[in-house]
Parts: structure tokens; sequence; C-alpha cells
């Protein structure tokens, strides 16, 4: 198995906690407004679930599931008007935690005298309403390497240190996930200050909502519900565990990082390179990757300047530029550095797999590449007489 598979199984929370129904929902965001959190959560808008903030939960994609598979992603209405029976769309959290684009700081220049004003403000206090169990963990992964080394980002530590993180569960899988391959779903994992579990049956629309820290007890109290009953809770459950049986990917059972390290000249690169078109998407989806470059921009008088954060990605060319050209000049080279990193050398680095399961950079990839595919033609290959596999992808 790979080095993060484990058993996921339903925390024990400190309390049952309550059952909410679906109109106790809206009561559940009017907390958290007066309360001073920005609320961010699922929306369905512009054929996709993306995540901005609500203001209200009438906004949340009620009766919207997802189709996936690779290189696909398409809306599908529900019966049943369930909000979060849908997988993770193109965004994650670290659009807001670690944004694309950030001002460091900006110069002018005043009566001949450079003044060099660094970018401070103050950013929003941010309640995350429907973070997935594999975006939990994500987050938990960006936390390690943008505030556990020596080099600290001070602008992800100021958002991350205000965030209210409240988990929805996943009863339903998409197509292209494998968060239980890489031990972060369908429950949630450590981490979280409110965790919920949503439940259609005969017996209504409700959502079992319990707390996983201080501020999420309180916010818990004010909230209007029932104590859970043991059928609420009993049904979440099952949803969950029957979500983990219905994974529409796995990774290879093999430890992954040993498996990257050993199979470096592989044939199945020069595969992947034909068809990958080094555009980058699977970096911007991914929920954990972090790579930035800077850019410094002056107006046409010379007297104003700024230096932007933004972006980067290990497909870009320019991404290992040295003297005398990049250090990674095909698109071998880049995937390889890539894939090799998020499964293998990550752990070196941070003590972890850089990869959830999310899935998202299957689905976003313009010719359907498959992170898990390639791993298991790779396995195929260190097998006695193997042969890495044919792809699948368009």
């Amino acid at each position: 198995m790979s080095a993060d598979t484990r058993v996921n199984a339903v925390p024990a929370p400190a309390s049952d906690g309550l059952v909410m129904g679906k109109d106790g929902m809206a009561a559940f965001v009017d907390v958290l407004v007066r309360r001073g959190f920005t609320v961010i959560g699922p929306t369905a808008r512009d054929g996709a679930i993306v995540l901005a903030e609500l203001r209200s939960a009438d906004e949340l994609p009620y009766g919207w599931g997802v189709e996936l598979e690779a290189g696909r992603y398409r809306l599908r209405e529900r019966a049943d008007g369930a909000a979060f029976a849908n997988t993770a769309g193109p965004q994650s959290w670290k659009s807001f935690l670690h944004p694309p684009r950030v001002r460091e700081w900006s110069a002018d220049r005043v009566e001949g005298e450079l003044v060099l004003t660094p970018d401070r403000a103050a950013p929003p206090r941010y309640a995350f309403l429907g973070v997935r169990p594999c975006d939990l963990r994500a987050i938990a992964i960006q936390d390690r390497v943008l505030t556990g080394g020596a080099y600290r980002d001070p602008g992800y530590a100021g958002r991350r240190s205000g965030a209210l993180l409240i988990v929805v569960e996943c009863t339903e899988p998409g197509a292209t996930c494998f968060c239980v391959s890489m031990g972060a779903g369908p429950a949630a994992g450590p981490g979280y200050d409110l965790v919920m579990t949503e439940v259609v049956d005969a017996d209504g629309h409700r959502f079992w909502v319990r707390s996983g820290s201080e501020e999420g007890a309180e916010i818990l109290a004010e909230l209007p519900g029932r104590p859970a009953d043991p059928g609420t809770r009993e049904k979440a459950r099952a949803d969950v565990t029957a979500a983990a049986d219905r994974m529409g990917r796995t990774m290879p059972e093999a430890d992954l990082r040993e498996l990257m390290a050993g199979t470096l000249d592989a044939p199945r690169w020069d595969d992947v390179a034909g068809r990958c078109l080094t555009c980058g998407n699977c970096t911007m989806v991914c929920p954990t990757c972090f790579c930035t470059t800077t850019e410094d921009t002056t107006d046409l008088t010379g007297d104003h300047a700024e230096r932007w954060r933004l972006w980067d990605s290990c497909f870009d060319l320019d991404f290992s530029q040295l003297h005398g050209g990049p250090v990674r000049a095909s698109a071998r080279s880049r995937y390889r550095q890539w894939m090799t990193h998020k499964l293998g050398t990550w752990y070196d680095q941070f003590g972890s797999s850089g990869c959830v399961g999310c899935g998202r950079c299957i689905v976003w990839c313009p010719v359907g590449i498959d992170i898990t595919e390639e791993a298991a033609a790779l396995h195929d290959w260190t097998q006695p007489g193997g042969t890495a596999a044919e792809p699948k992808g368009g």
C-alpha cells in the first residue's frame, strides 16, 4: 500500500452533536456572518461547482451533482435536492489561503526619495463551509509546507490563523476520486472546527453536525436542531463507509515513495511526455501545489513600482531556468519532476505525500492524463517480466 494508506474511519466526536434540518443551514450561515466571518462555500455557477462568498444558504448547490472522468466535468441535476453530493470542483481552498496573485509591496518616488510600502492589509476572517476531507488533509499539508519550516510565509499564516474549517464528509465519491488510497477520506480526519454529514432518506433532508474545537462547540450551541438520534448517526456513518467502497480510482498497492525513486528511467515517462501539453493545469487545480514566482512592474513614469507574487508551475519551461538554460527542458523531465515530487520526494521534504486523492488533476487535464494510471503502469514495469500498460487517456 502507499505510505499514507490507512482506514479513515469516522472519528469519534467529543459529543454526538445535533441534527439540523435543511432550514437550519440558513441559520448556520447567519450565525457565521454575525460572528464576523466571510463565508466561503460551494455554489453552482458557470457550469461548475465553484467556491465563492455566500450571502445566504440559498446559494448552496442544492440539487446539483457532477459527472467526472479524465478530461471531463459536467454538472447534472439531482432529484434528491442534496447540497453536498458533488465532488471537488476546479478550485480548492488554496485559492483563498494561498491566493494566485498577491501584491508584496509598492514603491513610490516622493520628492526624490524612494518610499517602500509593504502590503500588509489584514485578511478577512474566513469560514470555509463545505470543506471535503481530502481538502482538509490538503490544508494540513500546506500548513506544514508554508508555516512549518524555517521559511514561514507570514501572509499564509495570517489568512490561515483565523480560518474556520467546516468539513462535509463525502457520501458520493466521483469517478476520479482516490482519497482512500491516500488516507484522506471519505470521512473527516483531524483538524476541523465543525463537521457535517448530509443525510437524505425517507425520514427527510438533514445534517448531522459535530464540533472539533472550542470555537466549533460555541457555534454548534447557537444552531437550531435536536439531539442526534441513533437512526441519523447510523445512516450517516453507513453512507460514509459505503462511499469508501465506491472510489472511482485507486493507487497501486505499493510504497509510492520507493516506486517513484525506482522508476526514474522507466520508458513510461516517454509515453506520458508524448501526451502531456505541459500546460500546468494539474498544478493549478492541485490543492497542495505551492510554487510561486515574483513579478516586478513599474508605471510609465518610473515613479511607481510594485512587486507581485504569482502562482508558478514546474511545467513552465522557465521554472528551472538557470544561466545557460532550463534544467528541465523536456516535457518528459517536467512531468516526471511533478509526479515524483508529489508522490515521492515530498516525503523527504515534508514527511508526507503531497497527494490527497482528490482527482482534480485527472479531471482538468485537457488530454485526460490519469496519475493513478501512470503510477499503476510504473508499478507494472517493476514487476518480473512487466511492461508499461497502454494508456487509456485520449
